[in-house]
C-alpha cells in the first residue's frame, strides 16, 4: 500500500559526546514530528549529523519512533533514516525497523520518501503488512 501526507518537523540542538575535527562539524539533534493523514501520528527521535567545508556535502542518521494510527490501525514503529548529500545532490533512505511495530501495526515493513515543496513536508509512505506477524514473547 501506498499513502502520502504533510507533516510538520521540529528539531532542537542537543549536547553531542563527539566534536568535529579537521573543518568537520558533528552535530546531535531531537526530531518531534506530527503526522497528517492516512498517517495520523507522532514520533520523537535523534539525528547525528556530519556537516563538511565543502558546501552541500554531509550526512546523516536517525531513528525516531513513531506513534499513532495507520489507516485505522494503532500502534507504533521505528523509522531509521540514512541521508547523504554530495555537493548538493542528496540521497535518503528511511525504512521501517525490523520487527518494531507494535500493537495493530505489529508486522508493518516499509519505506518513507520526504518531500519539501514551498516549504511544506510531505510524506509518502509504502508499506506491507507480514501475514501471521509474530508476537513477542511475554516474559
Amino acid at each position: 500500500m501506498k499513502i502520502s501526507g504533510s507533516f510538520s518537523v521540529q528539531l532542537k540542538p542537543l549536547e553531542g559526546y563527539a566534536q568535529g575535527r579537521d573543518g568537520i562539524r558533528l552535530g546531535r539533534m531531537s526530531i518531534d514530528k506530527q503526522f497528517q493523514g492516512e498517517l495520523n501520528a507522532d514520533s520523537k527521535g535523534e539525528m547525528l549529523s556530519a556537516m563538511t567545508e565543502i558546501k552541500g556535502s554531509a550526512g546523516y542518521v536517525a531513528i525516531e519512533q513513531v506513534t499513532g494510527i495507520l489507516m485505522g490501525k494503532r500502534g507504533s514503529f521505528v523509522l531509521q533514516h540514512f541521508g547523504t548529500m554530495n555537493r548538493g545532490q542528496d540521497r535518503l533512505v528511511l525504512e521501517v525497523v525490523p520487527d518494531s511495530g507494535t500493537g495493530e501495526l505489529a508486522g508493518l515493513s516499509g519505506t518513507m520518501a520526504i518531500r519539501i515543496e514551498a516549504g511544506q513536508h510531505y510524506y509518502d509512505f509504502d508499506f506491507a503488512f507480514a501475514s501471521g506477524a509474530v508476537q513477542p514473547a511475554l516474559t
